[in-house]
């Protein structure tokens, strides 16, 4: 089982370190470089839950989770432009958002495995991806929660935008939030065709 999970850990380590390093380069107005590579967490920990299990799914997550940890830490220590690159707030809604996240990830797609190979997959994706959306910008850029960090200034994030620069006024963290959580959407989808190859490869008999 030690053998299964260092492929593991170490994949999700990778997509954690490039997601927090990405994270900091824009691609246009609403998304960053590390909306596109976080995502893939999410494929390996079903990956890791298809042909492992849950348990081993979850070690995979604690070993992710871990990584955040030490790269918001660093994070913390490098100043920026504006001041650290990772305030309190980012360190607490990214360490919150992806545990949580993941382990609801891991719990739905144990109780669908049973399914369509698809199901279990696309769903626990689905689900997780839209928690750890919610739970990251809210923690780290809603005005009801300053009280966190009083002394960091996110008054930026809340200023009145149209959503995604055509639709209803909104915060500008909503129209960050939706663009971030329509990317994992898109890659939920996506993601079923190397799920399926690489379950076929590890274990042809689990796919």
């Amino acid at each position: 089982m030690t053998r299964a999970l260092i492929p593991g850990i170490l994949a999700m380590a990778a997509i954690v370190v490039a997601s927090n390093i990405l994270v900091q380069y824009l691609f246009g107005n609403w998304l960053t470089w590390g909306a596109f590579t976080y995502p893939l967490a999410f494929l390996v920990t079903d990956v890791m839950n298809r042909v492992y299990g849950a348990r081993t799914a979850r070690r995979v997550v604690f070993a992710g989770f871990v990584t955040g940890i030490v790269c918001s830490f660093i994070g913390t220590q490098i100043m920026g432009e504006f001041g650290p690159l990772v305030t309190l707030r980012i360190a607490i809604g990214s360490g919150l958002a992806f545990l949580t996240a993941q382990l609801l990830d891991v719990s739905i797609f144990d109780r669908l495995r049973g399914g369509k190979w698809w199901r279990a997959p696309l769903t626990s994706t689905l689900v997780g991806s839209s928690v750890d959306t919610a739970i990251f910008f809210t923690i780290a850029f809603s005005a009801a929660l300053v009280f966190i960090e009083p002394a960091n200034d996110v008054s930026w994030a809340g200023e009145a935008v149209p959503l995604l620069g055509v639709g209803p006024i909104a915060p500008l963290w909503v129209s960050l939030a939706v663009a971030d959580w329509l990317v994992k959407l898109s890659l939920a989808l996506l993601a079923l065709v190397p799920f399926r190859a690489l379950v076929t490869k590890l274990s042809p008999d689990t796919a």
